[in-house]
């Protein structure tokens, strides 16, 4: 399968890293697919949310085994997956991750 822009970003990260990092520092954190290069996300971003982009720093974390709540027997297994943080200019917002005003 061809990569175009709209299969580079798989879905945004909300965790309470991330939060802090887009109110504090203007840094936006992405799932992406695991063929993408930084100029790849770099231009997705920048097309889809009309912003500038400064930085894009780019991760692949581990898959990762679990247990099963009601069985302690059974593992289940998380897969990896690449991640972006991805710096703006400080004038420019994504409004996906501001929530309500």
């Amino acid at each position: 399968m061809a990569i175009n822009i709209y299969n580079i970003l798989k879905r945004p990260l909300w965790t309470e890293k991330s939060s802090h990092q887009y109110k504090k520092l203007h840094h936006y954190a992405f799932e992406v697919d695991k063929a993408a290069t930084k100029t790849m996300i770099k231009d997705a971003v920048e097309t889809l949310f009309d912003v500038r982009v400064l930085r894009v720093n780019v991760m692949v974390l581990p898959a990762k085994r679990s247990r099963r709540a009601l069985s302690r027997r059974l593992l289940t297994r998380k897969s990896a997956y690449k991640k972006a943080v991805v710096t703006l200019h400080p004038e420019d917002t994504i409004d996906a991750f501001e929530g309500v005003r």
